[in-house]
């Protein structure tokens, strides 16, 4: 019968490993098929199960085997891996370091700012039994439950695997390195356990999560839930690559993505430097592009304390301590009870808000408890309009369950001028932000970049424009050059209470600052009038 389907932690069918079926007094041994499918004259039943091949850590499961329901079986690759639980916490908390491992490593702290600063050495880890730094994920879809590492075998006190975080606030990372040479390096937001400076900046954790698809699954890969069988050839099963109208989000339910989870993509190498060139697809508009941002700041003496979008949800971000609220680079994911919150501080007790991003605040997300979000994609394609009922459009996934983000950031992303990069054009040169540049009405700037994925510009990979929902006194001051009107718009407006809003609209405005002069100007600009 076939039992199941066998596969890594990419959903990706693993032929060649081996199973024995233990039941009673018999045992059946079986090799999964190129598919990764699981043939075995077995009755149906319960039963414990071996499972190993090499490259992969062996595990012993207990399963039911039943005709009309294959059973998903998970493997994990041989690689250093690792994350923090919980992954942002204040100055002082503990989080607990899982990692993963299948020889000695070491692990160190370091603060990412304007420089690598390396605050301690956490010691070294490695077990008296064989591979016992190894982790066991769970069998079917963990990216809904979390990965449960540290469940076996840390029972001992003596393996302790808590850290207290620093007092200053930061984006901190831990430097996992195997004995052999491997390395892996995880991110861990510290917020101040009271506030310390007059600009709060917010890190992306729940866009970070959206495109994490450590298990198999992100909100882009099998965003609703796993089809009945593994990944065999991506170009040919994924939807992503399938659909030619890129409908990839039609359904109205999605299941949760968890936080609790490694996220390999927000790896930095051992010698990426603050100024280096930001390689990869993903590491260009995430915790890589948003240290540029906060290593420049730094740089430019800006005190800041960072938060992360969870705390934020949460309520753990006193905003009326602070004068501005900085989001940055690809702030996609957020929950009503976060953009309320921010509105209400912008619009009616005098919060300035500057949005250094592009592509934000465009899709609800809800907490289901502290580490499960569910992505209300809400049957949307980004290349098609979104229709109401009078026949108007939607402008957004948030738009459609919400309101449009214009009315909070006074522009909204579009699809036109998407993984392009261009400068941009002066429209404005009089406005305030543009103080000591030098720019001239029609002048172009912002051509340099360290982002490589999409290069040319600091107007780019994703852009927002202003909309009809914009606030009414929203005012223009430059707009990319990027092809088929598709460039970002860079605005200003205030509000009655005495609130401000700057948003450049861009996911490559953050990886321009530490080489282009005028957009660093323009950002000190801001920075400087909103924590008068």
């Amino acid at each position: 019968m076939l039992v199941g389907y066998v596969s890594n932690e990419r959903y990706v069918a693993l032929p060649g490993v081996l199973f024995e079926f233990r039941g009673g007094d018999s045992v059946t041994t079986a090799t999964s098929t190129i598919s990764g499918a699981v043939y075995a004259e077995i009755v149906p039943g319960e039963y414990e199960v071996v499972i190993g091949r090499e490259g992969y850590g062996s595990k012993i499961v207990t399963m039911t085997a039943t005709p009309d329901t294959p059973h998903h079986f998970r493997l994990l690759s041989d690689q250093l891996l690792g994350y923090m639980w919980p992954k942002c916490v204040q100055g002082g908390q503990l989080s607990e370091f899982r990692v993963h491992a299948v020889e000695e490593y070491e692990l160190q702290l370091w603060r990412y700012g304007q420089t690598k600063e390396f605050i301690r050495r956490i010691g070294t880890y490695d077990e008296h039994g064989p591979r016992a730094t190894m982790q066991i994920t769970p069998d079917g879809d963990y990216t809904q439950t979390g990965v449960h590492w540290n469940k076996h075998g840390y029972n001992s006190k003596a393996l302790s695997q808590f850290v207290e975080a620093p007092q200053r606030s930061g984006l901190y990372y831990l430097h996992a390195l195997g004995k052999s040479g491997s390395f892996f390096s995880f991110p861990w937001v510290v917020a101040p356990t009271a506030p310390t400076a007059d600009v709060a900046v917010l890190a992306s954790d729940l866009n970070w999560n959206a495109y994490n698809s450590f298990g198999g699954r992100s909100n882009y890969i099998h965003a609703d839930c796993f089809p009945p069988t593994p990944t065999v050839n991506s170009r040919l099963e994924l939807k992503r690559y399938t659909e030619t109208e890129h409908r990839s989000y039609d359904r109205d339910q999605y299941a949760p993505l968890s936080l609790d989870r490694p996220d390999p993509y927000n790896h930095i190498d051992l010698d990426e430097n603050l100024t280096d060139p930001i390689g990869g697809r993903q590491g260009c508009h995430m915790a890589a592009a948003e240290w540029r941002l906060l290593g420049w700041m730094e740089q430019q003496g800006f005190d800041y304390d960072y938060y992360s979008e969870t705390q934020l949800h949460f309520d753990q971000v006193p905003l009326d301590s602070y004068k501005v609220l900085i989001i940055s680079t690809h702030p996609e994911y957020w929950s009503r009870d976060m953009y309320f919150r921010v509105k209400e501080w912008v619009f009616e007790r005098g919060g300035r808000l500057m949005y250094l991003g592009g592509n934000g605040l465009n899709c609800e997300i809800e907490f289901l408890d502290d580490h499960r979000v569910v992505h209300h994609n809400t049957n949307w394609s980004h290349s098609e309009p979104q229709l109401k009922d009078d026949g108007t459009e939607y402008q957004s996934r948030f738009d459609k369950r919400v309101e449009s983000e214009a009315n909070l950031l006074g522009v909204v992303f579009s699809f036109a001028g998407i993984m392009t990069a261009s400068p941009y054009r002066v429209i404005d040169a009089d406005h305030w932000t543009l103080e000591g540049t030098g720019l001239a009405e029609g002048d172009t700037f912002g051509a340099d970049s360290l982002h490589k994925r999409v290069p040319g510009g600091a107007s780019g990979h994703e852009t927002d424009k202003i909309s009809d929902q914009s606030p009414d006194n929203v005012h223009l001051i430059a707009k990319g050059t990027n092809a088929d009107e598709g460039g970002a718009e860079i605005v200003h407006f205030d509000t009655p209470s005495g609130g401000e809003v700057f948003s450049v609209g861009s996911i490559t405005w953050p990886a321009s600052i530490l080489v282009d002069d005028a957009v660093a100007a323009i950002t000190a600009n801001v920075i400087r009038r909103f924590s008068r």
